[in-house]
């Protein structure tokens, strides 16, 4: 099949999903009113709440909620054939995803901008409210280590693309301090050689990797393991303008220029899908993700359909920026469909490699030689990227094995150029992923000072030095032993249902808020029928999951999964409680934000 066919379907599912099922929520059931003012303008400090123009704010939506999720995850669902993954992509995003982020998003403008654990707490329960803030920290502990885990894959013994990564951080920091220190202002100019010079790294990259100083970039996969949470804490613990601001805003360019290239490519190459529908590996048994393919296609795939880390942007930073309600389909809903073809690409540059070569790089050496597969084009591809790119498994390489593959077919004579292609986006992708550990390792920072602060409310103080590195290494601490102790399959099958889990209790926080504002309460059920269907998803992996840590003897991964499935009992059920209680209520009875009569609190970057 060409991938052209997929690429239509998905595009017109998306257009009619945005045109009429977003527009139906956004008037039927949230009853968006643009008469209401928003927390934006109503609490504008010209720090934290802003009113911002609704294309910027869509911008910073994007950035924040698509990491290397949607690349990654679907990229490792291959193994079971292009069909689940494409069908749950696209009906998970339009009937899921995107009704997970728009809803909460609302929850929290109608609650002054506030978190999903404030959420909680004022509108069902404190128990539920502490709960939720559990999970959150699970969540991000778990996630970081899984991105982690796809970068050190990808640059271990890979010089060319360590220098490059290594070279964007000074680049950042440089950037950062003439836009925000030498040349307040100066965005336009400071952009421009932001960009030129993180290009430059790459570009340079080749006679590094055959100069004497390649031995200095030449790192194994045991010291990136622990280098890299040594990098988050101390991005962790820098000034926010210094390091993550920069870089976030530089790699936001590199993010849509090779999306779009993407685009263009696969319509000008426009390559045969060369993965069967569903493979042998559909009922389990896989190389890369051992289980099968219910549940884990659903928590292998995460950001790309639904993602409960997205519930912590639409409840972080993007309702204090938003002017009018009636930006918040555009920005809940249209975010995440653009994230979920996002998706849908990546799924596509990993089918159209040669299903042996992609398990060839997916899977280690001994699980290759178990399938008794034979690679076709990967000596070639080795040498066009000059990278022996076998047994990398992590869903980067080959995501940038395929991608580079599209363009350098684009044109003639363009198969030289396939390594500098490769290495680019393997830079592209480890730079997303470690903007998400810059601003992970942070926000885990900034809630276990916010719990310790309960017992000793000097760590609430985000100026107490002691606070913020104490917590910091903590955070990076637990993440850097699950990344330096586990594998892909153990670790990405572990923050898929983590992360879906809190997608879960998300879902059943926003039936909580659907009932309160909805004048009919059947309305509910466009976020409870997902959440129940997302609580059966991640229940079912957690136990599978429990069952094969505990054949391994993995009791931190295991009591991990433990916990998680009991917070999400406890706060899922006092939310049915709830639900209960307004069902039987004639009227709405309306969000619940003066419950504790708390000051807005907005988080107080460093």
């Amino acid at each position: 099949m060409n991938c052209l066919v997929l690429l239509i379907i998905a595009l017109c599912v998306f257009t009619l999903a945005y045109r009429y099922y977003a527009a139906f929520i956004a008037a039927r059931v949230l009853m968006l009113d643009d008469s209401r003012t928003t927390p934006a303008v109503t609490r504008n400090n010209g720090r934290d709440y802003v009113p911002t123009n609704k294309w910027v704010v869509f911008g910073h939506h994007f950035a924040a909620i698509a990491g290397a999720g949607p690349l990654i995850g679907p990229t490792l669902a291959a193994q079971y054939g292009w069909g689940p993954g494409f069908f749950w992509i696209l009906i998970g995003s339009v009937a899921a995803g995107a009704v997970h982020d728009m809803v909460i998003l609302f929850g929290s403008m109608r609650h002054g901008g506030q978190s999903l654990a404030v959420i909680a707490r004022r509108d069902v329960s404190k128990l539920s409210g502490v709960m939720t803030g559990i999970a959150i920290l699970f969540v991000i502990i778990v996630s970081l280590a899984g991105l982690g885990l796809a970068v050190v894959n990808a640059l271990q013994r890979n010089p060319w693309g360590v220098f490059s990564i290594a070279m964007t951080i000074p680049i950042a920091m440089l950037a950062g301090l003439y836009m925000f220190r030498w040349r307040p202002g100066a965005i336009l100019s400071g952009s421009l050689v932001g960009v030129m010079l993180v290009c430059a790294a790459v570009f340079c990259g080749p006679w590094i990797a055959d100069s004497s100083m390649s031995d200095w970039f030449t790192i194994e996969k045991p010291m990136l393991s622990w280098l890299l949470p040594v990098y988050g804490f101390c991005a962790a613990t820098l000034p926010v303008w210094l390091l993550l601001a920069p870089r976030d805003y530089l790699s936001t360019y590199m993010k849509i220029g090779v999306v779009a290239a993407l685009v263009v490519g696969l319509v000008i190459v426009h390559p045969v899908i060369q993965m069967d529908f569903t493979t042998r590996f559909v009922n389990g048994g896989g190389p890369i993700i051992n289980g099968p393919w219910w549940p884990y296609v659903f928590i292998t795939i995460a950001c790309g359909a639904i993602s409960g880390f997205h519930s912590l942007i639409g409840s972080g930073t993007t309702p204090k920026l938003i002017e009018k309600e009636s930006h918040i389909p555009m920005i809940g809903y249209g975010a995440m469909l653009t994230e979920a073809f996002v998706a849908l690409m990546a799924l596509i540059a990993a089918v159209t490699l040669v299903p042996a070569d992609y398990f060839a790089i997916n899977s280690s050496a001994a699980a290759f030689k178990a399938l008794g597969m034979t690679v076709k084009d990967l000596p070639m591809l080795n040498q066009l990227v000059g990278l022996d790119v076998a047994h990398r498994p992590g869903g980067a390489v080959s995501l940038a094995v395929g991608m580079a593959h599209v363009f350098a077919n684009v044109g003639d004579g363009l198969c030289h150029t396939m390594k500098y292609w490769f290495q680019f986006i393997i830079m592209f992708e480890a730079l997303f992923i470690m903007t998400t550990i810059d601003a992970g390792t942070r926000v885990g920072r900034y809630i276990l000072q916010d719990v310790l602060g309960f017992a000793m409310p000097i760590f609430r103080r985000m100026d107490w030095l002691p606070g913020v590195l104490l917590t910091g290494g903590a955070i990076s601490i637990a993440w850097g032993y699950l990344l330096c102790t586990g594998d892909i399959s153990a670790i990405w099958t572990l923050f898929g249902t983590v992360n879906q889990t809190l997608s879960a209790l998300a879902l059943a926080i926003g039936t909580t808020i659907i009932l309160r504002v909805s004048p009919r309460k059947k309305f509910a059920l466009i976020t409870a029928i997902p959440c129940l269907f997302m609580t059966v998803v991640s229940f079912t992996a957690g136990l599978l999951n429990i069952c094969a840590y505990h054949a391994k003897g993995d009791t931190a991964r295991m009591a991990i999964s433990i916990t998680v499935l009991i917070v999400a009992t406890i706060v899922i059920a006092d939310n049915v409680r709830v639900w209960i209680k307004l069902l039987k209520a004639e009227k709405p009875a309306g969000i619940n934000n003066q419950r504790e009569n708390e000051p807005a609190r907005p988080d107080v970057p460093d």
